[in-house]
């Protein structure tokens, strides 16, 4: 009989269980290698738009921002007619010759009186303060991108690279739900979170499944105006990096000397000279900030960014100091704090509580003593030893509670026994 286990010429068999579905995979099999396929993407709007992200980065951000640009605008209220107002060398209308071919805008240059102007000035102060409030914040995030686009298109030629960060920014933050930590709405909603009385001027409530699509969307858009802000800072990073590892003087380590003994730099030429002495930190410091730049968008991932966001932290400090560059430091410092998580920053609110109480004010929460360890609104735990009764000062409701119950005991034990 011959053999035809290994015959080249019988054609090969099916796999098992391939009769029963025509040559095709099995369902079972097919719906795993779905679910392998379909899992990343399946978890990753999940991750879009299940909860809002990072509530308190922005929340920060948008109360650096708006901080840095109210401080920006009294600093430069004194000079405000030269630098944006009709009295300026870049007269309103070569500013609207420029935005007919560049596509720019500003309410600046809707009106060339004085008044219009000194009202869009009041206005933007007004609005820069609601935004650090987190008061409408929905409706006084956008009032704040107008602001901060008219104010840079007005005299683009006299911005610097932290208007451009702050510019960006305030555009992203439309897109994120940046007032629902610290600030005005956020204290409105914990209040208003009680029974509530009728109101006729109330709207209507919206059908459940147009709410829930509501909040996803909502949410979905909040996450990813928070992406494109990380990536906008790693992109930052990056290509400052690779920019200053194609400088021959950043290879050299002497560009930080060159930088130091730019006239237009020196805010205090004597601290400029001094740190300009300093040869051998002056390239240790360029080499390391390249090095960061670089590596930023890699250490995003682990507990390494926290080191390098420090060094970061000095670095912009030091421009600020040395080079006079405040808006810009402090608009990379700001933005460099959206990668910080929440738990970060509710333990820097607790720090903050527990430095400003009181030395002699009772504590107050779960590990404080006396406290009763429930929410206001919950019932407290019950059970226990006795003699927690009497650690503090018991009441007298508690006094009584305990002697009927102790009477109640001793009087029927006899019968129980008996029994």
């Amino acid at each position: 009989m011959p053999d035809t286990a290994h015959d080249p010429m019988r054609p090969p068999t099916a796999a098992p269980g391939a009769e029963a579905t025509g040559g095709r995979l099995p369902a079972h099999l097919l719906v795993r290698l779905l679910g392998r396929l379909t899992g990343p993407a399946r978890r990753a709007w999940a991750l879009l738009t299940e909860r809002p992200l990072s509530l308190y980065a922005v929340s920060v951000l948008r109360i650096g921002y708006g901080l840095l640009y109210l401080v920006f605008l009294l600093r430069e209220f004194p000079h405000r007619d030269e630098i944006w107002g009709p009295g300026s060398p870049w007269t309103p209308d070569l500013a609207r010759q420029l935005f007919d071919q560049t596509g720019w805008a500003s309410v600046l240059t809707l009106s060339d009186s004085r008044v219009h102007f000194e009202l869009c000035y009041a206005a933007a102060l007004v609005v820069s303060a609601l935004f650090l409030l987190g008061w409408r914040t929905r409706a006084v995030s956008v009032l704040f991108a107008v602001v901060v686009t008219s104010f840079h298109a007005r005299s683009i030629f006299m911005t610097d690279g932290g208007d451009n960060l702050v510019l960006l920014m305030a555009l992203y933050l439309v897109l994120t739900a940046s007032g629902r930590r610290w600030s005005l709405d956020a204290r409105r909603s914990r209040r208003s979170s009680g029974p509530r009385t009728p109101d006729r001027w109330r709207l209507p409530a919206l059908p459940p499944q147009l709410r829930d699509a509501r909040g996803t969307l909502v949410t979905a858009v909040h996450n990813c105006g928070l992406l494109v802000i990380a990536l906008q800072v790693c992109f930052l990073y990056g290509a400052a990096g690779l920019y200053k590892v194609q400088g021959a003087t950043w290879g050299a380590g002497t560009a930080l000397h060159y930088v130091l003994n730019l006239e237009l730099f020196q805010p205090w030429p004597a601290l400029s000279h001094w740190a300009d002495e300093q040869a051998v930190a002056i390239a240790v410091v360029g080499y390391l900030a390249v090095l960061l730049q670089v590596a930023f968008p890699f250490v995003l991932f682990g507990r390494l960014k926290y080191p390098v966001l420090t060094m970061l932290l000095g670095m912009h400090i030091g421009i600020a100091v040395l080079m006079g560059l405040p808006l810009f430091s402090g608009a990379m410092i700001i933005a460099d704090a959206v990668f910080l998580p929440d738990r970060f920053y509710v333990a820097v609110g607790k720090l903050v509580r527990r430095v400003r109480r009181r030395p002699g004010e009772p504590q107050t929460g779960a590990g404080a003593p006396g406290a009763s360890g429930a929410r206001r609104g919950e019932v407290p735990k019950q059970g226990g030893h006795p003699a927690s009764l009497v650690r503090g000062r018991p009441s007298k409701d508690s006094v009584r509670s305990l002697r009927a119950a102790t009477t109640l005991i001793v009087r029927h034990a006899p019968r129980r026994s008996a029994r």
